[in-house]
């Protein structure tokens, strides 16, 4: 009779959680798997390591990596029969980086699995994560408190010659009343932040066009001609998972219009087709989608465009597209593009990257963005200001309830200095020698030493130059230097003795 009424209460209770899981509604899943798993014994082992990993996926898909390394953990404890756990488990503890306790569980996985890619990339990613912490790139980041909430905010987006920026926030003023059952917050919209009479960003504000529905809408790209729009749309049903699509909205009358679907696949209904992200010169869209043909997970597309029409589309192939998932593409320029994965080595989560597109091969060279534009969290959605190495991503790194925030980065001018003194064979200073100097890209000038025999001047990278010393009274003298092409701060020094 106890195990009629046992079997009874889970099929009502667990079918509930996964029906809630299976309709993408992660939030309130989360919290149904764990009111049943609350309620079973602590002796019914399988059970409980069942609705544990269950209970990890929903927490997985939140972006709430410690409560989902918990789950997996306990999973694990009672014997759950799938190796993925084991995997899972690992990614999770990469994401919160602790790379030490990561890289025992990838290998505990790899031991049951040798040849998994993902489990493969995930243990090289560890082994790297805690070098590239010792030795960061140049790139300055910092959080953006003027664009960011209590709430949610992702996928910055310039345009209007970078004079406007547009973002994806789910914050109080989103349209709608109600709580989403994926994220357990309000639906996103998209909001703008322009910039005031002294150049300086304001805050940022609803997008105030049909655009923005009761529905999720997020991660905009504007064309070059600043005509469209096109944005990711995420209609909710009550019956089946949410299906994101691709809209794009005219801009007529100083506002945009309403979205429109973007039809990238006749006839499929099925597959995702989100974060689009459109070329400078209009001819191609870079997309996310799980449709046939890609390496599994999500991949990035791209669909070779004739104004609204989509002629054809291609994957970008194994270069960018792995086994895990490949998302929020932005397209810089016709030969780079930059991604985030969890499917190529990285910190952990999403990590940002960039691919650069070789002519002779026609394929592309993917780069790590390094620490510290990527952290052991998501790391996506990035942005730059054209002809700058400076703009906007976003990050749920150092918040504990895994939302997303806007921040800054920037990277300094290389800082290049070139010194010397001039001085007689009895190391006396020699006050107005003129030093002239001769670049191979171009540079002439001629510098004086002042009283104490000095002079000093800023150099470029990569570049041969020639000294020549003189001074009355004195022999002239000759000198050479080559500066290195290394991005980082360097002084030379080149003394003459007259």
């Amino acid at each position: 009779m106890g195990v009629l009424l046992l079997v009874s209460c889970r099929s009502a209770k667990l079918s509930d959680a996964r029906a809630q899981y299976i309709r993408g509604e992660y939030f309130v899943a989360s919290e149904t798997y764990r009111k049943v798993y609350r309620n079973i014994k602590p002796d019914q082992h399988p059970l409980r390591g069942v609705v544990a990993y269950e209970m990890a996926e929903a927490y997985r898909r939140m972006n709430v990596a410690s409560r989902s390394a918990n789950a997996y953990a306990n999973a694990i404890r009672y014997k759950y029969p799938d190796t993925l756990v084991y995997l899972r488990y690992a990614q999770m503890l990469h994401k919160e980086g602790r790379y030490l306790q990561a890289q025992k569980a990838y290998e505990d996985f790899l031991a049951l699995d040798p040849v998994n890619l993902l489990g493969i990339s995930g243990l090289q990613g560890v082994k790297d994560a805690v070098e590239k912490k010792k030795t960061p790139s140049r790139y300055v980041v910092k959080r953006m408190d003027l664009f960011n909430s209590n709430r949610g905010e992702f996928s910055p987006a310039f345009a209007k010659d970078d004079a406007v920026l547009y973002i994806t926030s789910s914050r109080e003023d989103a349209r709608g009343d109600s709580i989403s059952n994926i994220t357990g917050m309000k639906n996103n919209d998209i909001f703008i932040v322009t910039r005031n009479d002294k150049g300086g960003w304001m805050k940022p504000e609803i997008l105030e066009s049909e655009i923005n529905t009761r529905f999720d809408e997020g991660t905009p790209s504007v064309s070059a001609d600043g005509n469209y729009l096109f944005y990711t749309f995420s209609p909710v049903y009550s019956h089946r998972a949410t299906t994101p699509k691709i809209y794009c909205s005219r801009r007529g009358s100083g506002s945009w219009n309403a979205g429109q679907e973007l039809t990238v696949s006749a006839g499929d209904t099925l597959s995702v087709f989100a974060h689009p992200s459109v070329s400078p010169s209009g001819d191609y869209l870079y997309f996310v989608s799980d449709m046939p043909g890609g390496y599994g997970g999500k991949d990035i597309w791209r669909a070779r465009m004739d104004g609204l029409i989509v002629l054809f589309t291609e994957n970008l192939g194994p270069e960018v597209n792995t086994p895990g998932d490949e998302m929020f593409p932005y397209i810089k320029n016709d030969t780079t593009l930059y991604f985030s994965s969890d499917g190529h080595p990285g910190m952990g989560g999403l990590d940002l990257y960039e691919a650069s597109l070789h002519g002779s091969t026609n394929r592309w060279r993917v780069q790590h963005m390094d620490f510290p534009l990527n952290s052991s969290m998501d790391d996506f959605g990035i942005t730059f200001e054209k002809g700058k190495l400076r703009g906007f991503f976003s990050s749920n790194r150092n918040d504990a309830r895994g939302h997303d925030h806007i921040y800054s980065f920037e990277c300094p001018d290389v800082e290049i200095f070139v010194e010397g003194l001039a001085v007689d064979t009895e190391d006396n200073f020699i006050p107005n020698v003129k030093v002239s100097v001769v670049g191979d890209n171009g540079f002439r000038h001629e510098y004086i030493t002042g009283q104490d025999g000095t002079y000093r001047f800023r150099a470029d990278k990569g570049v041969n130059y020639l000294f020549m010393a003189r001074a009355e009274g004195f022999l002239n003298r000759k000198k050479t230097l080559s500066t290195f092409v290394e991005e980082k701060d360097t002084v030379y020094f080149v003394d003459f003795e007259m």
